[in-house]
């Protein structure tokens, strides 16, 4: 099972403020999330969740909660920690899992990751969630993407 990070962050690291993204909608940024996740099982946490109920991403979502373990979305599973969201993840038979938030969730799984798709977003944005801190010399940055209004990075974990 390959677990990969979705994420769009400043170059602070910044990813949201008060639920929501900070700075102004990325529609290039959207498009490739969405297309790329849209047939995978999406790990998130449960605020995550719930603020997408409108538009739920993935084929099939993977809730980590520690107070809620139902939910009303016939897609949504709930998982208590790592292991039992990959084991389920893995028994969905993808082959992928990808983890989109929010940041307790990203930093959670940040030791568990294969890859990591981070879309740089320019400027500063105020913010109250970062993506977690990751020891570069531990990753390669295998591909990076210019697209309108933001830089695509695709880092692979370095192999011991």
């Amino acid at each position: 099972m390959e677990l990969v990070s979705v994420a769009a962050l400043t170059a602070d690291r910044v990813i949201g403020k008060d639920g929501e993204l900070p700075w102004p909608s990325i529609p290039a940024d959207k498009a490739q999330y969405r297309a790329r996740i849209a047939d995978h099982p999406v790990i998130l946490g449960r605020r995550t969740f719930e603020s997408m109920l409108d538009d739920l991403p993935g084929a099939v979502q993977i809730v980590l909660s520690r107070s809620e373990q139902s939910f009303d979305v016939d897609t949504a599973h709930h998982a208590t920690n790592v292991d039992e969201a990959v084991d389920l993840a893995e028994r969905l038979g993808t082959g992928v899992a990808y983890v989109i938030g929010g940041a307790g969730i990203y930093e959670l799984f940040q030791p568990h990751l294969d890859r990591m798709l981070l879309s740089r977003v320019p400027g500063e944005y105020e913010g109250d969630s970062y993506y977690p801190a990751f020891d570069e010399s531990e990753w390669t940055l295998a591909a990076e993407t210019e697209y309108e209004g933001f830089t695509l990075e695709e880092w692979t974990r370095t192999g011991d």
